[in-house]
């Protein structure tokens, strides 16, 4: 049998407050949402100042992440690029950048959504607060 971690509710809070703050020092009013690898929601924090739709745009860009284990500007790149037929992909919403897998020891154990600011921003800020997660001892 396979074994692999997972991410329990204090790896949630740490990637949520490192996104946070992250955030927070350049001003940026966003949502961030972190899933599980199945794409299943375990922490959500709005911002003050973001707006409500983003909660929804960034749960979508983590659950993308999660179910394709890839980051979501892949998606969008790929549609941009003309190939307009992935709109119809099955379960999947938020093919927008800013959502960002969580890998850990070369396995997808869940995804940061990240909505609010410019899709780069999004992405950079889904990135501190995984690397909270990662770079711990």
């Amino acid at each position: 049998m396979k074994t692999k971690p997972i991410l329990g509710q204090e790896d949630v809070q740490q990637i949520i407050d490192a996104a946070a703050a992250h955030a927070n020092k350049n001003n940026w009013a966003v949502t961030i949402a972190v899933t599980d690898d199945g794409g299943h929601l375990l922490g959500l924090k709005r911002l003050d100042g973001a707006a409500p739709v983003s909660a929804h745009i960034a749960s979508a860009k983590a659950h993308a992440a999660a179910l394709g284990r890839r980051e979501t500007k892949g998606y969008e790149d790929m549609i941009n690029n003309g190939r307009f037929a992935f709109l119809s992909a099955p379960e999947i919403e938020g093919m927008l950048e800013g959502g960002v897998p969580v890998m850990i020891e070369g396995q997808t154990i869940g995804a940061v959504g990240v909505s609010g600011v410019q899709a780069s921003q999004d992405a950079e800020t889904a990135k501190a607060g995984i690397a909270a997660l990662t770079s711990k001892g």
